[in-house]
Order: structure tokens, then sequence, then C-alpha cells
């Protein structure tokens, strides 16, 4: 098993992994989640998908076993700039409500938000936990190697109890809001607690 950091810029370099992202992004979001969520060719994709992101992918081969991606808060494309900041402000149209997060989103160099965070259902349960500690580990190196100090993201309610077995420091920074399947909640994630 290995961890991959995929941007637009390396993509060509990884054979099909960076589409194998986005066909195990479709198969946990809209196959098994059964989120309304765009798709093409097999694949998952928003508007959020550009070449600002990074995409971490923990993969054995051309199989995918998790991914994330992660955007600068500074990112700008149209009329989107990150889906947190963008579901605050109104512009995904309430598929997120607008008060997920107690102040105003941040817009900051060192500042990224994690986003389309999976695991694929088919990882047994005796390799789940190991899966997620790849990619929480790769996930805050990339973040780091961008510059980003913290990362904001939308977790499900039990974010305390994982997030602290794979050694996060997070904090809540919105209120605990039901979105399509659940309960969620916005946090903030020290990266620089890990370093220490």
């Amino acid at each position: 098993m290995q961890t991959t950091t995929l941007s637009f810029a390396n993509m060509h370099n990884h054979g099909e992994l960076f589409a194998n992202v986005f066909r195990a992004r479709r198969q946990s979001f809209i196959v098994q989640n059964r989120w309304e969520l765009p798709e093409a060719l097999g694949m998952e994709f928003d508007q959020y998908d550009t070449p600002q992101s990074r995409w971490i992918a923990v993969h054995d081969g051309g199989q995918v076993y998790a991914g994330v991606r992660l955007t600068p808060t500074t990112a700008r494309c149209g009329i989107y700039s990150y889906m947190i900041r963008d579901a605050q402000r109104g512009t995904l149209g309430g598929a997120i409500p607008q008060n997920l997060l107690w102040d105003e989103a941040p817009v900051d160099p060192p500042i990224w938000e994690s986003s389309r965070v999976f695991v694929s259902h088919e990882i047994p349960m005796q390799d789940r936990r190991k899966v997620h500690f790849r990619l929480v580990e790769a996930m805050g190196r990339a973040a780091r190697e961008q510059g980003a100090t913290r990362l904001l993201a939308i977790s499900a309610a039990s974010w305390p109890r994982w997030y602290r077995r794979c050694g996060l420091v997070a904090q809540p920074i919105g209120p605990v809001l039901f979105i399509g399947d659940g309960d969620y909640q916005c946090v903030s994630i020290d990266l620089m607690a890990k370093l220490h």
C-alpha cells in the first residue's frame, strides 16, 4: 500500500491513478452514499477539482483504497472559492446549510480545506484503521508541503473519537448539523501540533 499526492502538474506521471481516484469517489459518494453529485465517464467530480487543488490517494497499484482533496482557502474559479466558504455564502443553493460556521470562512494562504474524504467500502474492517492512518499522514504531509498550517473540514459529528485515534488535533468551528445522510460538523485541524 502506498500514498501519492496528485496534482494537475504531476498526474501524467501516475497513469490511471488520477482517474481512479474520481472513480473511487463515485463509488463512495454516488453509489454507496447515494449523494446527488455530478458524474461522467464513471467518475465523480465537482467545481473544486481544479489545478489549485491536490488529491491524496492511498492505493495499491490501480486500486484506490482512500482519498481526500485539499484546496487552498484562497482558491477562486469563476463564482466559486472553496466548499465550506461557498456553502456559508449560499453559492451552493442550500445543499450544505449556510450556518455551518460560527465565524466567517477564512481566506488565508496557510489555511486549506480538506474535502471529499473517503475510504473504500471494500476495505475489510481489520484494515480500515491502517488505511485511515496512511490517509491522515499523507494529507498532513501534503498540506504542510503547500505551506498549510491548518485544515478546515466538514466531518461526521463523531469526529472527536476517530480524530484522536489518528493523532489529529482539532476543534469545532461550527454547530452539529444534519446534512443529507447524517450529522456533520465543521472542524479546524491544527497541522503544526503533529510536528511537536
